[in-house]
């Protein structure tokens, strides 16, 4: 499933030079021109970042930022303001306003994908192509490979996402509202058991390893990613 990106710029040349290069790049790209149209995309369905230009016709980009920040279904998108604005000061305002980072124009596409890359590995690292290891287990997102020491591990594209977001996410405890919303879409409207389900068949595939232990059960809450296991005796 690649990474969307939602680009919010009112200049057509610029707008189409970033939309081409976010593609070769791999990603999944959506256009705005302004507020109104970036926020019907959004109530559709959460883009995985956000580039934001400062200067839009109508509501600032600036103040769109502040916006998402205060809203609970968007406070956690990572965004990179795009402007000319290259006053230190005006970093500033950008940052407080809750932007990840900030690029000055006139930049060249290899910044802007270094900076996504560096953006997503801080804000949403179930977002990149990363390897990820956790003692004998080594998650490779851009094979699509799970591997068990030097053993392969077959797993279906769901589990493999769900692995993918707990193993960049260890230790923490989710719901399974906010599993379903991180791995499977805000957008997707599917039942809560649905990631009862697919616990069962990711820790099915796991157990001839022990490695089941690793996604423990907490008890009227939801799931977590444990670094280490307890191994029968």
């Amino acid at each position: 499933m690649s990474t969307t990106i939602l680009v919010v710029e009112d200049e057509p040349a610029i707008q189409e030079l970033v939309a081409v290069n976010l593609r070769l790049g791999g990603y999944a790209v959506q256009l705005a021109t302004d507020v109104t149209e970036a926020q019907q995309l959004i109530t559709t369905a959460l883009p995985d970042l956000i580039l934001l230009d400062w200067m839009l016709p109508g509501t600032s980009g600036l103040d769109y930022a502040k916006t998402l920040r205060t809203q609970a279904r968007t406070k956690h998108i990572p965004i990179i303001m795009l402007t000319a604005k290259g006053a230190e000061a005006d970093k500033v305002s950008g940052l407080e306003a809750g932007a990840d980072d900030y690029i000055t124009k006139p930049f060249s596409p290899k910044e802007l994908r270094a900076r996504i890359k560096a953006v997503l590995r801080r804000r949403a690292p179930e977002q990149t192509d990363d390897q990820i290891r956790i003692g004998d287990l080594t998650l490779e997102p851009a094979t699509h490979r799970l591997r068990i020491g030097d053993d392969l591990v077959a797993l279906g594209p769901t589990e493999f996402r769900l692995l993918h977001f707990f193993m960049a996410h260890p230790e923490r405890v989710f719901t399974r509202t906010q599993l379903l919303d991180r791995v499977w879409g805000d957008h997707v409207f599917i039942e809560e058991r649905t990631v009862d389900v697919h616990i069962r068949r990711l820790r099915k595939a796991l157990t001839p390893s022990g490695h089941d232990k690793h996604i423990e059960t907490v008890r009227g809450t939801g799931y977590r990613f444990a670094r280490t296991h307890l191994t029968s005796s």
